[in-house]
Parts: C-alpha cells; sequence; structure tokens
C-alpha cells in the first residue's frame, strides 16, 4: 500500500532537505567552533544563551530531526490516529513534512507549527506547498511561548519539541491539558533539556517516557 511519505513529490523533496541539512552542518560546526557535543549540548541548555541572537545567525541551518526521528514522527501519528498535532520548531519543515504526511494518511487534520526566523519560515511553506501538504499546516510566527499558548485544538495527539532547549519544560506544562490518553510527545535533543526529562519520568506524572535514539524522548499520555 502506498503512503503520503514514500511517495513523490514527498518522497524526493524530504532526500533533498536531508541532503541539504547534512551541508549545513559545516556551518553549524563553525557556530560553535571546536567545542565537543557535550559541551554544545551545555552550551544550548544554559539559560543564559540569548537564544534569538543565536538563531538568527544560524537562519540557514537547518538542525533537523534524524530520518529516523522523522519515520517514528509519522509512525507515531498514523498509529493513534492523530487529527490534531503541534510543534516547537518548524525550521525548513522536515519535520513538518513527515507529520503532514501522516494528517493527509489519516484522512486530514490540523498541524500548527512555530518559529520566529522569517527566512526559514518562508522555506518551510514553500516546502509544505512543494509537497502539497500547504493545507493542512499553520506555522505560527514569534515566540512559541506566546504562538503556542493560544488558540489550540481542544485535545492534541502528537506534539514535537524540538525548538530552544531550555524552553521544553514550559512549552510542554502549555499543552499538557490539551493531551490525551494515548497522545504522544517527541522531544528532540533532551540531552540538553534534563529538567524536562526529569518532569516527564517522574512517578506519578501520568506519563510513561523512554529514551529513543540516544537524545531523542518518546513520551506517551497514559
Amino acid at each position: 500500500m502506498t503512503n503520503t511519505l514514500t511517495t513523490p513529490p514527498v518522497a524526493p523533496l524530504l532526500e533533498r532537505l536531508f541532503a541539504d541539512a547534512a551541508r549545513s552542518r559545516q556551518l553549524l560546526g563553525e557556530l560553535f567552533g571546536q567545542l565537543s557535543p557535550e559541551e554544545r549540548a551545555a552550551r544550548m541548555s544554559d539559560p543564559g544563551v540569548d537564544y534569538r541572537a543565536f538563531y538568527s545567525r544560524a537562519k540557514e541551518i537547518h538542525m533537523p530531526v534524524s530520518p529516523a526521528t522523522g519515520a517514528l514522527l509519522y509512525m507515531l501519528a498514523r498509529a493513534n490516529g492523530a487529527r490534531a498535532i503541534v510543534e516547537f520548531g518548524t525550521s525548513f519543515g522536515i519535520s513538518t513534512l513527515h507529520l503532514a504526511a501522516a494528517l493527509r494518511d489519516n484522512g486530514g487534520g490540523r498541524l500548527i507549527g512555530s518559529d520566529f526566523e522569517p527566512n526559514k519560515l518562508a522555506q518551510a511553506r514553500a516546502n509544505l506547498e512543494a509537497a502539497g501538504l500547504a493545507d493542512l499546516v499553520e506555522i505560527r510566527e514569534g515566540d512559541a511561548l506566546e504562538t503556542l499558548a493560544r488558540d489550540l485544538p481542544a485535545t492534541i495527539d502528537v506534539v514535537l519539541l524540538d525548538g530552544h532547549k531550555p524552553l521544553y519544560a514550559r512549552i510542554f506544562a502549555g499543552l499538557a491539558p490539551h493531551l490525551r490518553a494515548g497522545s504522544f510527545v517527541v522531544a528532540d535533543n533532551t540531552d540538553a533539556c534534563p529538567d524536562y526529562t526529569a518532569l516527564v519520568r517522574a512517578p506519578g506524572s501520568g506519563y510513561l517516557s523512554i529514551p529513543f535514539a540516544g537524545d531523542v524522548e518518546l513520551t506517551m499520555k497514559l
């Protein structure tokens, strides 16, 4: 059986975007200099870092989910029949394409994304148009602490956290009241946000949460 994710126009577009992302990693290295991966995580988890300034400098860098995490997002959204999805950190839209493809194959729905970097917003919207998925996605421009704090679906089926790491716990707290039993939350690069993982793994939290593929946290609302 064919699906939207693995057939044109989405599949070749994702292949190109992942190749672009691989080439942009050199620019990321230039931003961080000679820092080790552990030092990079510590730098990005520092609440004193001006994340707006950093991401403005990184406007040409993808920093996407991995292909495996993208496939996981599609699978989770298909598995729980997602119709309402929220994404913190749209960037160039690689993860958005995976999630929107799942909505299409589920029969429709709405994905609310967020980013404050105009160049990335324009590119993400163009990619969604090219994929034929733009009708399913609303990308809100601005600070996610504000844009994802209003006009949300009553029930959210899937959440992706892939923006500024120290904000994960705060963004999650605002979205949590909308999660239903069986909703999934995927958080990327959680080695840089121990406060978030402590929150969702805490006994009695109402969530089952495990690490997936190294620095990804997979959480289900019980």
